[in-house]
């Protein structure tokens, strides 16, 4: 039980021992003032200052995360400064050693991404406040986080930046002087990787945050075994080759593998209306490559629409292979519009990597090349909504997961 929680509830016991006490005239003056207290707050409300300081502050939490991180000694600095203990909103001191502790496990991710010649020399970080909601003494606020990370440039033709997109939901317990503590802080997105900041999954940095990681809309069966056995993916290598790998020899001559890489830059983040979402069905991820693969000129295989032997969408529905992770890549081999290639360093712009998080080979997730540079590639994806996150920090933050790279 929660310190404004016990107060509150301590001193409505207290009034009511003391109205025994009372004479009949003082016991009913002091059962009105004890009502009108609990009306009040029941009826508790967050102006909108209030609201930017809950703002202020995820911003403060998620910058203190994001700069441990970052190389340089300004950085290590700003990833050690203090989340404010008082104040009219502040964090308690248990979640402040908590925040601490995830320093340290971002430290160590920084250490892994180093020595792959990975490094972050700035960051911003923007917080917009989705919605929030009061109940008594508690306040719970849902915010959208953006953050773009500059590459430093080590090898030598890193892209300028990277960035993503993650959502979060502040619990907020109110004192009895009218300030608020931030007692919670957790991820809501759990469809895709976790952010390169995410903490929640400290264990080892190996898997999924989410235990439904893997459920997409329409798949009624795992595994596609519609119209027969559906073609088997061969694992990736995340070993980095010592040799560069050699430019893309392209699954067909037809794709516009530019267009492809522009459509999914252009909408990582501001989602393309003429398409439905599937953000809260299972995951947008292989949706969103389905876009961008018919961008470049994936053109429609009518059918069932159950089949893995068939790939459209239209105005009023898509097929399974359309929106599905398993069904994508059987549809893909099964239609000679991919191929599986032997190392995730070897794919190009337009090639798709998917993820086994929990190696049943049933596949999780769905992501697109858009840039590469000094062998290494860069994905684009929704599902954390990222742009241009590299392989490298893929097998940093997951490298117990199994991987599929196929060329398009």
């Amino acid at each position: 039980m929660r310190n404004g929680t016990y107060r509150r509830v301590t001193a409505l016991t207290l009034g009511a021992t003391l109205l025994a006490a009372l004479p009949p005239a003082a016991s009913a003056q002091a059962a009105d003032s004890t009502a009108i207290q609990v009306t009040a707050e029941a009826a508790r409300t967050v102006d909108a200052e209030t609201t930017d300081d809950f703002a202020v502050l995820a911003d403060a939490v998620l910058t203190r995360r994001t700069s441990a991180l970052l190389d340089g000694s300004q950085a290590t600095l700003r990833a050690g400064a203090a989340l404010p203990l008082k104040g009219d909103v502040h964090v308690t001191s248990e979640l402040a050693h908590a925040e601490d502790a995830a320093t340290h496990v971002l430290h160590d991710r920084r250490a892994r991404l180093a020595a792959l010649d990975e490094a972050y020399t700035a960051a911003e970080t923007e917080v917009d406040v989705d919605e929030v909601r009061v109940t008594g003494d508690r306040a719970t606020v849902q915010v959208t986080e953006t953050t773009m990370l500059t590459y430093k440039e080590i090898e030598g033709g890193e892209p300028p930046t990277t960035g993503f997109q993650a959502r979060h939901e502040l619990t907020f317990v109110a004192a009895p002087d009218g300030t608020w503590e931030l007692t919670g802080f957790t991820p809501l997105d759990g469809d895709g990787p976790a952010a390169v900041n995410a903490v929640a999954d400290t264990v080892g940095d190996s898997g999924s945050t989410s235990t439904g990681v893997a459920d997409e809309p329409i798949d009624e069966g795992g595994e596609p075994e519609t119209d027969g056995p559906a073609p088997q993916e061969n694992q990736a290598s995340i070993i980095q080759p010592t040799v560069q790998v050699q430019a893309k020899v392209s699954a067909t001559a037809s794709y516009d593998y530019t267009a492809m890489a522009k459509y999914a830059e252009k909408y990582w983040k501001n989602y393309n209306s003429n398409y439905r979402k599937f953000s809260d069905v299972g995951g947008d991820c292989t949706n969103f490559i389905s876009q961008a693969l018919r961008a470049g000129g994936w053109k429609n295989d009518t059918g069932w629409y159950k089949s893995y032997k068939n790939w459209w969408y239209n105005s009023s529905n898509q097929t399974t292979s359309w929106v599905n992770v398993n069904y994508w890549a059987s549809f893909a081999l099964h239609s000679d519009r991919a191929y599986n290639l032997d190392n995730v360093y070897k794919l190009g712009i337009g090639d798709i990597l998917q993820m086994d998080f929990n190696g049943n080979r049933s596949k999780d997730h769905s992501m697109i090349t858009t840039y590469k540079s000094g062998g290494v590639p860069y994905l684009t994806y929704h599902s954390t909504n990222t742009y241009r996150k590299s392989v490298k920090s893929l097998v940093a933050q997951y490298p117990r997961a199994t991987y599929y790279a196929f060329r398009t």
